[in-house]
């Protein structure tokens, strides 16, 4: 039965109508749970109603896992890609490109994606409605040990391991698994088919004939793989290099949920780490060597749950991280979501287990940030192997290899060398020889195909383009030759970030409520919301707020405004004649980290005449402590840019300018 329309997202809340969120069902949950749904509820309330983001095409009804952001959140994700940027393209030289989304299906036939990029989907028997399979399974599970206070600790555990490796069951063990749990369909409580699989990518048809497929990439990574030669040429034909993409893809869901978590359309920033194989420390190890990464290692998610805490250091001497490269990736990653205001306490590396590695996978580290939701992978870190220049190499029959130069010197080596018998075998195949011809000038550094083809010969014959060569019409012989290194094919070391869903868990990290003062009315309790988001990813770095809507103080909140803003510092300038308190109250639930207040004591002398420009003041309030300095107008860029890039704290400020008191509420 085909699936029904999609409905309504009914996610987000339409303009106009008020900031009453969806109360949440009532359930004979844990408290803990309760709690985090409540948190939830409320950030997400916030998060609509002040346009962070909103369903896409919400006026027609909106597309599950579609989603806009709105001025803050299209600021907050500027603002994240930038320090991206900064972090590791500059910091790392790497060369970033920007390759097309719209992809030939021949790219994604050699990449495996056509044949093996799915998820295991289930269907209701009775509506048709589509569920993804492993998300059932552990929703189910999660139920069970929240509502069946009374499970042995044995049965717990196994309730435990069998969620945890949800997405890893085969079909086989994924369908025995829902039956196990007497698994129904989660809406209407009818059977459920056994699980099958679904491809997630986006297919379409370039041109207009409809006989060229294409596809809608699900990452970016090919198109760094198939400019593999163009940016070793751009390198100097050197190993070690990296590039770097950011950009949109697609994958089409089959159950979007989790708001921003699992969407049909997202930005990936990715780095493809290239590699001599046999060489895999890194020149910068020794900068983050004594940094402790919390590591949830295979043995720990089927034992005891613990993270391990461990210099990285010491997991590559131990063999937890298996190289250098793969470990100082993590390890500036690990940095980076820091810098970006991650709590540290809410995020891990989570070692993916021996069944859901995939075949050519050497290494494999999720970065996961925990919210009420569980925990999120934010970040993948994988050592690929050879093999993705290996398959494109074999699909567009062009070498991907790199030469490396010996690091004792020349060398005397025997080579292998294939001799196509040009006579016959044009003789034989006519102008199809001339793809047997081109193919071994591709292969001629490639020894290791070399040897396989010979084997395969040796054996009585060997398929070279379609065509049947047997040792009449090819021949290998042995040369010894002095060379000064070998071509050898890169490895891969894969850092891939997920830009949206690090949003949505720094926001989460960042949201609280601020306490009630005192004589707080009851409808006001619980609203003073906050995002206590870092400076560097702020939506705007400083609010510009005249105490008083009277014109010198105006005038100069202008001149400030125009003032930051030719120093790059973002501004909002609040001028409605509400009380200051209240406007404090706004900018606290966007996230806006400093408060510029003009008032009259830093602009008019005891006599109300103007100051002098080198006495002009203003108060600086920082959000979370809710403190506020007075600061010269000549000291007020320098020192925004300081906090801003972390090159002094709040409190070193507070020892230097003189502190102000100001009411925040309405009396204000």
């Amino acid at each position: 039965m085909d699936k029904a329309p999609e409905e309504p997202t009914k996610q987000v809340l339409a303009p106009g109508k008020g900031n009453q969120a969806p109360k949440p069902k009532k359930s004979a949950q844990p408290p803990e749970v309760v709690e985090a749904q409540e948190k939830r509820r409320k950030m997400e309330m916030l998060l609509q109603s002040r346009f962070f983001y909103t369903a896409a095409y919400e006026i027609y009804g909106g597309v599950k896992g579609l989603y806009d952001y709105g001025p803050p959140g299209s600021a907050i994700n500027a603002n994240l890609l930038n320090l991206w940027r900064e972090w590791f393209i500059l910091e790392e030289s790497m060369q970033q490109i920007q390759t097309s989304s719209l992809t030939p299906e021949i790219v994604f036939q050699a990449s495996g994606h056509c044949a093996k990029f799915e998820d295991k989907m289930v269907r209701d028997e009775v509506t048709g409605d589509c569920h993804r399979a492993d998300h059932l399974l552990e929703e189910i599970i999660e139920d069970i040990l929240n509502k069946t206070p009374d499970l042995t600790p044995e049965q717990k555990t196994e309730l435990e391991n069998d969620k945890a490796r949800a997405d890893d069951f085969s079909l086989a063990e994924l369908a025995e698994k829902l039956r196990k749990y007497n698994a129904k369909a989660p809406d209407t409580g009818n059977a459920i088919t056994d699980p099958f699989p679904f491809n997630l990518m986006f297919s379409t048809q370039i041109g207009p004939t409809g006989k060229y497929k294409g596809y809608l990439r699900p990452e970016t990574a090919q198109g760094m793989f198939v400019n593999f030669n163009r940016l070793l040429e751009y390198n100097g034909g050197k190993l070690p290099f990296a590039a770097a993409q950011i950009g949109p893809a697609y994958r089409n869901e089959i159950a979007p949920r989790s708001g921003l978590l699992r969407v049909r359309e997202f930005t990936l920033a990715e780095i493809e780490h290239f590699v001599n194989p046999a060489e895999k420390n890194h020149d910068k190890f020794y900068t983050i060597k004594d940094v402790v990464l919390p590591l949830f290692g295979k043995a720990s998610q089927l034992g005891d749950k613990q993270i391990l805490h461990i210099k990285c250091e010491d997991a590559v001497a131990q063999g937890i991280i298996n190289n250098q490269t793969l470990c100082y990736f993590m390890a500036r990653s690990y940095l980076f979501l820091m810098r970006a205001g991650a709590n540290p306490e809410k995020v891990r590396f989570r070692q993916h287990l021996d069944n859901e590695m995939a075949h050519y996978a050497i290494g494999c580290w999720d970065a996961e940030m925990h919210t009420t939701y569980g925990w999120i992978e934010v970040a993948g870190h994988a050592d690929r192997s050879c093999y993705d220049l290996s398959v494109h190499a074999t699909w567009a029959k062009q070498s991907h290899s790199a030469f490396v130069q010996f690091p004792d010197g020349p060398r005397d080596v025997e080579l292998l060398v294939a001799e196509p018998n040009k006579g016959a075998l044009g003789k034989a195949y006519k102008t199809d020889a001339k793809k047997v011809f081109e193919h071994f000038e591709n292969i001629k550094d490639n020894q290791d195909e070399l040897k396989c083809i010979q084997d395969k010969l040796n054996a009585g014959s060997v398929d070279i383009c379609g065509l049947s060569l047997t040792p009449d019409l090819l021949k290998f012989k042995t040369i010894k030759k002095k060379v000064t290194g070998q071509n050898i094919l890169p490895g891969v070391i894969e850092p891939s970030f997920g830009i949206g869903r690090i949003i949505y868990c720094l926001l989460e990290h960042a949201f609280y409520v601020r306490p009630d003062p005192p004589n707080t009315k009851p409808a006001d309790a619980g609203k003073r919301v906050v995002l206590a988001l870092k400076p560097i990813i702020a939506p705007v770095c400083c609010s510009i707020l005249p105490l008083l809507n009277k014109e010198v103080l105006l005038e100069h909140s202008k001149a400030i405004d125009i003032l930051l803003k030719k120093n790059r510092i973002t501004t909002k300038l609040d001028t409605t004649a509400i009380a200051v308190g209240r406007r404090y109250a706004r900018t606290d639930e966007l996230g806006i980290p400093f408060g510029i207040t003009i008032d009259y004591e830093g602009v008019e002398d005891s006599e109300h005449k103007p100051l002098p420009a080198d006495q002009l003041s203003v108060t600086l309030r920082e959000r979370d402590s809710t403190e506020q300095v007075r600061v010269k107008f000549s000291e007020l860029v320098p020192l925004i840019l300081a906090l801003l890039h972390e090159e002094t704290t709040w409190a070193a400020v507070k020892e230097k300018y003189p502190a102000v008191t100001r009411p925040e509420g309405d009396e204000q």
